[in-house]
């Protein structure tokens, strides 16, 4: 009888203390002096899973091991356990290899236009290759993405061509935005992605909203929401953590950390473990992985997919990876805490 009240139990409540209770009220009152008059060895909160205790102690958060990081290589590019080996076939695997490469140079070309001149903004995806190959290719290709800035490889995966990239940028007569955005802010109704917006996190609610009509629709399909560890400082974030969680929303959101956000370090945005620790205390079933390993990523997407539309409901993926310095750019000497001047955008 632990847990939850039954009606005979809130009869007896109701004569032993003259409580005049309907249905679901009579689980909301005094549930401390109900569960002591019942011999309950568990409250009754709503909302709540816990025990009792006499003992006065605050949950403090160093006491706690971190969420752990899913892999599937070691850092020889071996697969450590065969069970978790995706079986990709060749042409997908060439294709993964083909699109990480393509990316990171088409970074470095636009990169060195925007330290010229020649464009006004950029924002490049260095190191974080493996989260939008290994994300994209476990999705559907009807699934809706919401991105921030660093999802071009998702883009690319679905078949963006790469004047349409330059076009953006470059803000010419070729962009299908006729120059009204700021580069790399891309969007193709073709490709089922909605256009990157500049203000952080605003596309999280709205992600929140389509998650919901498509749950309503019942299409077989779900959202992908991206956004940066600094994106998740933003108070829009956490509302819509609530909202897909309480809504059922199936909706995945795919955290990347490279640990500086834009030019902030993690230890000025957060103290707790990371934001994947924010997933279960919203209720969302949550996982922690390797950034750089695009194998892990296809697994953890592709699963979380899987749940998402079956079960409409919400997953948070933390995406660890991180910033690398531009191999074109010599490395000076520095200090601890001065890391992020080296990471160029």
């Amino acid at each position: 009888m632990a847990g939850r009240l039954s009606w005979s139990a809130i009869s007896v409540a109701r004569r032993s203390f003259g409580l005049q209770l309907r249905g679901s009220q009579a689980q909301l009152i005094n549930s401390r002096t109900l569960s002591s008059a019942l011999g309950e060895e568990q409250p009754n909160f709503p909302g709540s899973r816990s025990k009792w205790t006499e003992k006065l102690e605050f949950v403090q958060p160093d006491l706690y091991d971190g969420i752990p990081v899913y892999r599937v290589m070691n850092r020889k590019g071996e697969v450590i356990d065969p069970a978790y080996d995706p079986k990709l076939e060749k042409d997908t695997l060439v294709k993964m290899y083909k699109r990480m490469t393509m990316l990171n140079t088409m970074d470095r070309i636009m990169y060195e236009s925007q330290r010229q001149g020649r464009i006004s903004f950029y924002m490049t995806n260095y190191g974080e290759e493996g989260t939008h190959i290994g994300s994209a290719a476990a999705l559907d290709d009807n699934d809706l993405v919401y991105g921030q800035y660093r999802e071009a490889g998702v883009l690319m995966w679905r078949g963006f061509p790469l004047d349409r990239f330059m076009n953006q940028c470059y803000g010419n007569e070729g962009d299908m935005g006729k120059g009204r955005q700021m580069p790399v802010h891309y969007g193709s109704t073709e490709h089922k992605f909605v256009t990157i917006s500049s203000p952080l996190a605003t596309q999280m609610p709205q992600a929140v909203g389509t998650a919901y009509a498509f749950k309503r629709a019942q299409n077989g399909l779900c959202v992908i929401c991206y956004f940066g560890e600094g994106t998740s400082s933003e108070g829009d974030a956490h509302a819509a953590f609530n909202f897909s969680a309480t809504l059922d929303c199936p909706i995945i959101f795919f955290c990347r950390n490279n640990g500086y956000a834009i030019s902030t370090p993690t230890s000025e945005q957060y103290r707790g473990d990371g934001v994947a620790a924010r997933g279960p205390a919203y209720g969302m079933a949550t996982i922690r992985v390797d950034g750089n390993d695009v194998f892990a990523v296809y697994n953890a997407t592709k699963a979380a997919r899987h749940l998402a539309v079956t079960e409409n409901r919400p997953v948070l993926i933390e995406a660890m990876t991180y910033r690398p310095t531009l191999p074109s750019h010599p490395t000076p000497p520095h200090t601890p805490g001065e890391d992020r001047a080296l990471h160029p955008l």
